[in-house]
C-alpha cells in the first residue's frame, strides 16, 4: 500500500487551469464541486486501461507560490509523446519552461514548467536514445 491514487492542483482560475491542461494533454474534466463544497473538477487524465492517475482542479484557497521559491509539495510529471510540440503549446496557453529539456540519458527527455496558475508540472518524453 501507499501508491499514490489521486492528484489536487490548486488554481486561481478554474477555466483558465481547465482549458490550459485541457488543450495541452486532452484531459476532460467532471464537476465535482457538489461533493466537495468548493469549486473542485475531477480531471480525467486518460484511458483507464494505460498506466497513470486521474486527479482534480481546485480553487485555491489562498495566494499562489511565490516565484523562484523551492518546492513545497509535489511535481507531478507528466508522460508526453513529443516534447517539442507540448512545450509549444504550454508556453502559447500561458505557460513557462522553468526547467530546459534536458536528457535522462537513455532513458528520456525531461523538463519542468509552471502552468497558467503558478504550479510547477514536469513533462517526459521516454526515449532510449536521449542523450
Amino acid at each position: 500500500m501507499g501508491r499514490i491514487v489521486h492528484f489536487e492542483i490548486h488554481v486561481d482560475d478554474m477555466e483558465r487551469a481547465k482549458k490550459f491542461y485541457g488543450q495541452i494533454f486532452g484531459w476532460t474534466f467532471e464537476d465535482w464541486s457538489e461533493y466537495a463544497g468548493t469549486p473542485y473538477f475531477g480531471a480525467v487524465t486518460g484511458d483507464t486501461n494505460e498506466m497513470g492517475i486521474n486527479g482534480a482542479l481546485m480553487q485555491r484557497k489562498g495566494p499562489p507560490p511565490e516565484p523562484g521559491q523551492p518546492m513545497n509539495g509535489y511535481a507531478c510529471t507528466v508522460g508526453i509523446g513529443d516534447y517539442d510540440s507540448t512545450e509549444e503549446k504550454i508556453v502559447s496557453l500561458g505557460g513557462k519552461v522553468v526547467v530546459q529539456k534536458h536528457a535522462l540519458p537513455g532513458m528520456a527527455w525531461q523538463g519542468y514548467c509552471i502552468d497558467t496558475e503558478g504550479n510547477v508540472f514536469g513533462i517526459h518524453q521516454p526515449d532510449k536514445n536521449a542523450k
